[in-house]
């Protein structure tokens, strides 16, 4: 790994019919379209490619839903105070941090990459399985949002590039992507221990629900971690 410096219910903003945009699948047809998108930004985003100080505040904004939207998981199984989505991306940044050096993963892309996977949460809300709605739906509705608040940040390099970030992360189709879908499921087993633990919760589904399916030696060893303390705590 190198280590380089560095609600569930739409915004209310967004129409049933922004929400029913026909999902592209990553692919490269799909880069292409985002290469595009970032063509004609503003004279600003051309000269170094941010994005204005009025559109970065404007994605800002939106991202705050990501501070005040609780995990679906969490309020599904009562849990007191649950973390919120930004809870959850902030703690895999760090773990994509500390982790040990993995040859082949770029570490600075992984942290990028956690802290964008689940942006478009900020507007479709944290939608799980259990909502009833059907993965195609799904991924529509979030390529959709990300679509929208890529425009919204200006179209420039930098809306590209949270956008091909999380385009690969969803296609699981590099190094990098699967070490932070194993973050992904790491974080939140190690939240529900502490939530076994803080208030006496039994969540076991969590556990079984991510068994067997970590695929990187970092995941596996992290995950073997919790699992063994937890048994302890019983």
């Amino acid at each position: 790994m190198r280590f380089t410096l560095l609600s569930r219910a739409p915004a209310p903003f967004l129409s049933t019919a922004f929400l029913k945009f026909k999902f592209v699948a990553p692919s490269a047809a799909t880069f292409t379209r985002v290469s595009r998108m970032a063509a004609s930004p503003s004279s600003a985003a051309l000269r170094d490619g941010a994005p204005s100080a009025s559109s970065a505040i404007d994605f800002l904004s939106i991202c705050h839903r990501l501070k005040t939207t609780k995990r679906t998981g969490w309020v599904r199984k009562d849990v007191k105070n649950p973390e919120s989505i930004a809870d959850h991306m902030y703690r895999m940044s760090l773990m994509a941090l500390v982790a040990s050096d993995v040859p082949g993963v770029d570490r600075n892309k992984c942290i990028k990459m956690a802290i964008v996977h689940d942006i478009a949460e900020a507007i479709v809300g944290d939608i799980t399985p259990l909502d009833g709605v059907s993965k195609a739906e799904k991924n529509q509705r979030e390529q959709a949002a990300l679509d929208h608040m890529c425009k919204v940040l200006g179209g420039g390099s930098t809306a590209m590039e949270i956008a091909e970030l999380w385009m690969e992360y969803e296609a699981n189709s590099s190094p990098e992507a699967k070490f932070v879908k194993d973050l992904d499921k790491v974080e939140m087993i190690l939240q529900a221990l502490e939530y076994e633990v803080e208030q006496g919760k039994d969540l076991d589904e969590f556990f079984w629900s991510t068994a067997g399916k970590f695929q990187t030696e970092t995941g596996k060893a992290w995950a073997s971690e919790i699992v063994s303390r937890r048994k302890n705590n019983k």
